[in-house]
């Protein structure tokens, strides 16, 4: 009978901290130690429906990136939205979500290690009894806490980790550490977790990679009309610009920024000028005022999507500046973004040890 696998949760304190991120960039580096990788997420939270069947967009993405086999991925039991919650709250889904997880998670040999990436928060699942902490129970599985940096105030969320989730926390991840923080976060933050038993496997530096987001992705939320470019809405915005001054400012203003995505009105005619002669990725123009003929010809040698919106300049940056905050780790330079920054700040032979396996018989 095969030996039964392992286990290790990917959980985080909030959402949009990076779980899908480290889950990529982790099992990266446990397939060069030669370790069987499984993958799963319990509670979906982006599902789609594809020929008559349920497909959770992160798994579909994630296990493709991987490689990974059918019999390697863990089914999603649950697509947590509006819907779902209104079945559960009128009684119309009784399922026992705590036993199917036994049936589906427990029982089925999935490699040596099966990499499960957790709800949102601590919180998101509980109303069907999936929350990080059942899901740790259920399935005796330690869990690794990813964190955003925000401050050093980020130490009460990862203190109240381990209040809830005790012996169950086998470390933590520190994500998007700015440049000039890191040596605070290095000095200050990890010894005080790690006096608190709390084990800091990781402190990853803030990507301007990874928190780019698509001119596609910006086409979709802002609902805008692509007035040339079609073919280019692949390029990554890591920066946003308001062309809202006076044409010389915005000159200088542009000049010290890169990869940006420059919102202004349709009527600023020299201002898209501008953009186009900088580090831009494309041009949003609002109020619905088509560009001259020369500033499309212009973008379209420059090879620059010049994107049209039926929204004002306030309503437009909100949308853009929410999307930074969502960011989804899709394209292939930000998996080996992610690979990278795991192979040099991620103390993955601690962790190996901590599961159980031995690193040194581990690694190919």
């Amino acid at each position: 009978m095969p030996t039964p696998a392992k286990y290790l949760l990917v959980g985080s304190v909030e959402a949009y901290s990076g779980k899908s991120a480290t889950v990529l960039g982790l099992s990266h580096q446990l397939k060069l130690h030669g370790l069987d990788i499984g993958y799963g997420k319990p509670v979906g939270s982006f599902v789609k429906t594809s020929a008559g069947t349920v497909v959770e967009e992160d798994v579909q993405f994630i296990t493709h990136s991987l490689n990974l086999p059918d019999n390697r991925i863990a089914p999603t039991l649950l697509s947590l939205d509006e819907v779902s919650v209104q079945k559960r709250l009128e009684g119309e889904d009784i399922t026992n979500y705590q036993q199917l997880l036994v049936q589906q998670y427990s029982q089925i040999p999935r490699g040596n290690l099966v990499l499960l990436e957790g709800p949102a928060n601590l919180s998101e699942g509980n109303l069907f009894g999936l929350s990080l902490l059942e899901l740790a129970e259920k399935l005796d599985a330690p869990v690794l806490l990813i964190c955003r940096y925000q401050s050093l105030t980020s130490v009460e969320g990862l203190l109240s980790a381990k209040q809830k989730l005790g012996s169950g926390l086998m470390g933590v991840v520190i994500n998007e550490v700015p440049d000039d923080k890191l040596e605070l976060v290095t000095k200050l933050l990890l010894p005080y977790l790690e006096n608190h038993n709390i084990s800091v496997l990781g402190i990853l530096p803030k990507s301007d990679i990874l928190r780019s987001v698509s001119v596609e992705e910006l086409v979709k939320q802002l609902k805008a009309d692509v007035l040339c470019r079609l073919d280019r809405l692949d390029l990554l915005v890591e920066s946003l610009a308001i062309g809202a001054m006076n044409v010389n400012s915005a000159v200088k203003y542009f000049r010290k920024r890169r990869n940006m995505a420059v919102v202004t009105g349709g009527d600023r005619v020299e201002i898209q000028q501008a953009a186009l002669e900088t580090s831009t990725q494309c041009l949003i123009l609002t109020g619905q005022l088509p560009p001259p003929a020369f500033i499309l010809s212009r973008a379209e040698e420059l090879e620059i999507p010049i994107l049209s919106v039926d929204l004002d300049t306030l309503t437009t940056v909100e949308i853009i500046e929410r999307t930074f905050g969502q960011v989804r780790v899709h394209e292939p330079i930000k998996i080996e973004c992610i690979r990278s920054l795991m192979s040099k700040h991620f103390d993955l032979e601690r962790l190996l040890s901590q599961l159980g396996f031995n690193p040194a018989k581990s690694r190919l």
